[in-house]
């Protein structure tokens, strides 16, 4: 029996030295189980709107041709909220699209959301065109006004509605500055919110949505695109030189 003892103790002793050993990985694993879970959630809980990019919303090139880069710019930007989608110039207010672009469709639907709710609009093309609105440009800036006598309605077509916002963009009397200028010295912000009383959804106005606070982000991005269409069709000097 005394022979026997120490060897019964040292066995003892050599499993309670082996168990943390064995059990190490396992905890181990555990933890990095634990860890990992723990990352999960918070993917979950975010948005997609977080996870997206701001270039996201990537309005659709102007059917106008040519013109100031930066107020083109600020064309595309006013529909990535107004109109964001592959046919823009066609959208009636709630997504619905009409056929007929030789006038202003004139189609009041009614407002399911926000604070005139309950109400209609006419709103609609690229840059939600109230008809009245429309009526009152067209009649400024439209390129065939003089011709009105004989056509009877504005065209609506996607160049005519890019052209009359252009001018109507241009005009420093319709601001009361001159926006090219704010836009030249990165005053984007200020833009938007002289912009917010005629599109309400530019982040200053009463309808502002989820891609309002993006818009000088897509601005950026916008501009820089249009500022390298700009440059591409400049003629180059050894062109100038031959003319």
């Amino acid at each position: 029996m005394s022979s026997s003892t120490p060897a019964s103790s040292s066995s003892r002793k050599k499993t309670a030295r082996s168990a943390p050993q064995a059990w190490g990985p396992f905890w181990l694993a555990v933890g990095l189980v634990l860890v990992l879970m723990r990352g999960v959630p918070v993917l979950e809980r975010r948005s997609l709107s977080d996870l997206r990019p701001s270039w996201a919303y990537d309005p659709a090139p102007l059917v106008m041709r040519g013109g100031d880069p930066y107020i083109r710019a600020l064309m595309r930007t006013i529909s990535a909220s107004e109109a964001n989608g592959k046919r823009p110039y066609s959208l009636l207010y709630g997504g619905q699209h009409f056929s007929n672009l030789r006038q202003h469709p004139d189609q009041c639907v009614t407002i399911t959301t926000g604070p005139n709710r309950g109400d209609c609009t006419t709103a609609a093309g690229r840059y939600q065109f109230l008809t009245s609105t429309w009526e009152e440009k067209a009649e400024q800036y439209h390129p065939q006004r003089s011709q009105l006598w004989l056509t009877g309605e504005y065209n609506f077509e996607p160049e005519y509605q890019d052209e009359v916002v252009y001018e109507w963009l241009s005009d420093p009397n319709a601001w009361g500055t001159d926006l090219s200028i704010l836009l030249r010295q990165d005053r984007i912000h200020a833009v938007l919110e002289r912009l917010s009383g005629t599109w309400t959804s530019l982040g200053y106005g009463i309808e502002t949505n989820s891609v309002s606070s993006r818009l000088p982000k897509i601005y950026q991005r916008i501009l820089e695109e249009e500022l390298a269409i700009a440059n591409n069709n400049m003629p180059s000097s050894e062109s100038l030189t031959a003319q």
